[in-house]
């Protein structure tokens, strides 16, 4: 048994408090832009489809993915986790170096903000949602580890012999969710989907690897619920479900429903 008491802020700079959950963005996008651009040179020299697009496009569309990030994950977790409380105290809405964001509605974000960019370039969406989801996992790795270190997110009690009491929260030995969640949609759901991202040197044009993320990501969210407590102001839903399994479900059957549309147009070519 552990006991959890990280603290949440790595260091100070004069008057700022400088956090570990910011840090964990900062570096799960640097990371994942640096990788991007290393698929995009390697599909660009093995690949004459992927000429039309280049390394400098990807430059181009970070900051509308940040802001898609950034915006969404807020909004998604103010409109479906805790719009009560914000409703009470909107300014806690801009604090979020705090916590509370939602994957969700961070892919929404993500997916908006990348097609406008792709209609502003005239360049296939997929193009761009393909090689973000292989490296997104790089991201939501560090966002999990953030969630530890913030003693959120955490997950119902056991006797597991790894099991963690996060003092700031309550003195019961708890499953380390977050930890649970960072090896599933971080380290293997980024080893499966470069497996199959490189299997083939055409696949990144069809947006199989977008439908394989969701499919993925949205299997692996749902069964790590089942070890992490419920949004206290949530509870459970029907079937003893939570708002994650909801919406991962969600996530699944549209992973399903894209990935069954691209292998039957590829059958008709």
């Amino acid at each position: 048994m552990l006991i959890h008491n990280i603290n949440p802020v790595a260091f100070n700079f004069f008057i700022f408090e400088i956090r570990w959950y910011s840090l964990a963005y900062i570096f799960g996008i640097l990371l994942g832009w640096y990788y991007a651009k290393k698929i995009i040179n390697r599909l660009k020299y093995n690949n004459n489809n992927f000429q039309t697009l280049n390394s400098k496009d990807f430059d181009d569309l970070i900051p509308y993915l940040v802001l898609g990030i950034i915006l969404g994950g807020r909004l998604g977790y103010v409109f479906i986790y805790n719009l009560e409380y914000y409703s009470e105290n909107l300014i806690k809405i801009f604090f979020i170096w705090e916590g509370g964001m939602s994957f969700h509605g961070g892919l929404l974000g993500v997916i908006f903000s990348t097609l406008i960019f792709s209609k502003k370039k005239s360049i296939n969406i997929f193009y761009f949602l393909d090689i973000i989801s292989v490296v997104t996992p790089i991201g939501l790795f560090f966002g999990r580890i953030a969630n530890f270190i913030n003693s959120e997110l955490y997950g119902k009690v056991t006797d597991a012999p790894w099991g963690i009491i996060f003092s700031n929260v309550d003195n019961i030995v708890r499953h380390p969710s977050q930890i649970y969640e960072a090896f599933l949609e971080g380290f293997l759901l980024f080893l499966l989907l470069n497996f199959f991202a490189f299997r083939k040197k055409l696949i990144f044009k069809h947006g199989l690897i977008s439908g394989l993320f969701l499919t993925f990501y949205s299997l692996f969210r749902f069964l790590s619920e089942f070890f992490r407590e419920p949004d206290i102001q949530i509870g459970y839903l029907y079937l003893g479900t939570t708002m994650g399994q909801v919406l991962s479900l969600i996530m699944f059957f549209c992973g399903l429903i894209l990935i069954s549309l691209l292998v039957d147009k590829k059958n008709e070519l």
